[in-house]
């Protein structure tokens, strides 16, 4: 029967710590996930400018 009378208590401790570790920011931020996402858009662009030069480049050379 004491496990049974704690029952409440303990839930209620595990409420708040739900609660609280909602409440803090452990997640990234819209800052953080917006300069992700550009980096990233930055980078293709750059491959893919480098992809057009070489295969510019590539469609140049004479074979014959």
């Amino acid at each position: 029967m004491h496990r049974l009378f704690d029952l409440p208590r303990a839930l209620a401790a595990h409420a708040a710590l739900v609660r609280r570790r909602v409440r803090t920011d452990g997640g990234y931020t819209t800052e953080t996930i917006v300069v992700t996402a550009l980096l990233a858009m930055l980078g293709l662009t750059v491959v893919g400018i480098i992809v057009a030069k070489v295969t510019a480049r590539a469609n140049g050379i004479d074979l014959g």
